[in-house]
Formats: structure tokens, C-alpha cells, sequence
């Protein structure tokens, strides 16, 4: 199975920035639409921004709408989550995952994702 490639996590003080990276090393990303999770310990995963595969529509879950961004280079095979004022509550792991274009439709709780990101670690503490 074809896997994406998260980059981008860290430790990082509150009200700071950080950026994650998710490329798709040996295929095209042009045909998927991108979302990002992130799951804190205890918590559910949570579905935070999708993208559509041109990067025509974006969308926020409530708890990143105006902080975070997301974006993407299809000439890069690379997705984007651009996090700004980062709070001790955005702690936990980022994933990213791609699934056929459809609009970003139900991106958090579809049946099936077509690939996954190992994860990345985002601490924010001071």
C-alpha cells in the first residue's frame, strides 16, 4: 500500500507556529483530496481540514477555524497544514490522509481513506 510522508512536528511554546508537511512520495496526489487529524491522548481522533484535490475548497473543524491553513502543491506531491497560534490544546498526534476526490465530503468520519501518514508528534507547552 502506497503511504504518505508527514514531516513538521515538534515541541513549540504557546501562541507559536509550526508548519507539517505530507508529500506522497511515487504517486500523484492530484486525484485526492487531503484532510488532516489529530488525536491527544485519551481523545477521539478528530477530522481538523480537508483540501480538495485541486485546492479549489477548504474546510475547518471549529477548534483550528482562523489558526490553522491549509494548502497544497500538486507540482510537489505535497499537502500543507500551516498552524499559527498554537495552544496546549492542539497537543497530540497529526496525521494526514488522502481518500478519492469528493468534495471533502464527510472528510472526518469516511469509511475509507486510501492512505495514511505515520504521524507526527505536535507538543505545544511552555
Amino acid at each position: 500500500q502506497l503511504h504518505l510522508v508527514e514531516s513538521g512536528g515538534g515541541l513549540v511554546q504557546p501562541g507559536g507556529s509550526l508548519r507539517l508537511s505530507c508529500a506522497a512520495p511515487g504517486f500523484s496526489l492530484g486525484s485526492y483530496d487531503i484532510v488532516w487529524f489529530r488525536q491527544a491522548p485519551g481523545k477521539e481522533r478528530e477530522g481538523i481540514s480537508c483540501i480538495t484535490n485541486t485546492g479549489g475548497t477548504t474546510k475547518y473543524a471549529d477548534s483550528v477555524k482562523g489558526r490553522f491553513t491549509i494548502s497544497r502543491d500538486n507540482a510537489k506531491m505535497t499537502a500543507y497544514l500551516q498552524m499559527n497560534s498554537l495552544k496546549p490544546e492542539d497537543t497530540g498526534m497529526y496525521y494526514c490522509a488522502s481518500f478519492a476526490h469528493n468534495y471533502c465530503s464527510h472528510y472526518a468520519n469516511r469509511p475509507v481513506y486510501d492512505h495514511w501518514s505515520q504521524g507526527t508528534q505536535v507538543t505545544v507547552s511552555s
